[in-house]
This record gives C-alpha cells, sequence and structure tokens, in this order.
C-alpha cells in the first residue's frame, strides 16, 4: 500500500507535538463516560493536529468551523510549556489530567453586567407577589407587562421591559406539583 500523502497546499500550521503521556490521557479523556462533548471534540482537534492534518482538513472530519480548530490548536500551542512543566513533576496523572482539561475548556466570560441592583430585584419580586387588586388593577394575576409598568410608576427601576419581567415572574412560580399528591376519598 502507498502511503497517504499529507501535503496539502498553502501555509501549514503549527505541529502539535504530544508527549506519548499526553497523548495517553487525551484517549483517556476521549473513553471517559463523563467527558462533555464539548472536551471530546476538542481533544479531537488536538489529536487530530498532533496526526499532522491541518485546520481544514480537522474541521471537515469534525464537523466544525476552521477558525474553531485553528483557537484550539493556538490555545494548546500556548499551554505546551506549561503542560511540559507539570508533566516534569512525577507522580500521579491527576495534575496533568486537570492542566490538560483546564487547556480544554472555554474561557471565562463575564456577560452582561446586571441591570438591577438586588435591593431592586427584591422590590420586584415583592411587588410579583403581590395581588394586582392592591395596587389598583382589575386582573388576579401579574402578566409580565403590567408587572413592568407598576415598578415603573413605583420608582423601583427608570426602565424594565416586559420580558425582564417575566422572567421575575417565571422564577417565582410555585414548583408545587399539578395534581394532588394525597388521593381524595
Amino acid at each position: 500500500m502507498a502511503a497517504r500523502s499529507r501535503a496539502v497546499a498553502g501555509p501549514q500550521p503549527p505541529v502539535i507535538e504530544l508527549s506519548d503521556r499526553q497523548q495517553r490521557i487525551l484517549q483517556q479523556l476521549l473513553r471517559r463516560q463523563t467527558s462533555t462533548q464539548r472536551l471530546v471534540r476538542r481533544v479531537n482537534v488536538i489529536l487530530a493536529a498532533a496526526d499532522g492534518s491541518n485546520n481544514e482538513q480537522i474541521a471537515k472530519r469534525l464537523g466544525l468551523h476552521r477558525e474553531s480548530v485553528r483557537q484550539w490548536r493556538e490555545r494548546w500551542l500556548r499551554a505546551a510549556t506549561g503542560l511540559a512543566a507539570v508533566e516534569a513533576q512525577e507522580g500521579a496523572d491527576k495534575p496533568l489530567v486537570e492542566a490538560i482539561e483546564a487547556v480544554l475548556t472555554d474561557a471565562y466570560r463575564s456577560g452582561a453586567p446586571s441591570c438591577f441592583s438586588a435591593e431592586q430585584i427584591v422590590q420586584i419580586i415583592a411587588v410579583a407577589c403581590e395581588a394586582p387588586q392592591a395596587s389598583g388593577l382589575p386582573i388576579t394575576h401579574w402578566t409580565p407587562q403590567e408587572l413592568a409598568d407598576e415598578v415603573v410608576k413605583r420608582d423601583i427601576v427608570e426602565h424594565i421591559s416586559a420580558r425582564s419581567a417575566g422572567r421575575f415572574l417565571k422564577r417565582g412560580r410555585s414548583q408545587a406539583a399539578s395534581e394532588p399528591l394525597l388521593a381524595e376519598f
């Protein structure tokens, strides 16, 4: 059988070189039943990159975007020195497993800052717990829009969307069973 050529036109991405121990741990992460699909996909990217595949080939084989493959290759390469230092410490594999998982974990993203202070949230929930009739409304249950209008009217917040008010109502729903738990006689 002729050897398959891996040569592809264009610039070649940096090569990932894995130690035997790193290779073994990555294979274990692939087989581990508790590994998330996200982790397994990223392990597959690193293993394919170490086998010499370029980003386009890996992306096509794994059904990923080429930029995602490039990102994980670059992140592994940036972490290679640190991984080698952890690996150089004799002992159990656990520290190296944790270091590899940390490299292949999403970076922390803080998200949007909270629009409401803790005090405002408590006050909105308190209004949602009141009967709407106490506010002079001719309804028996709060709707998101009416709750939003009421908390703005009470100067709890300057503005709140009906959708945001609806989230407060949704959080406050009782988790009780919809069917009676005791048999009726």
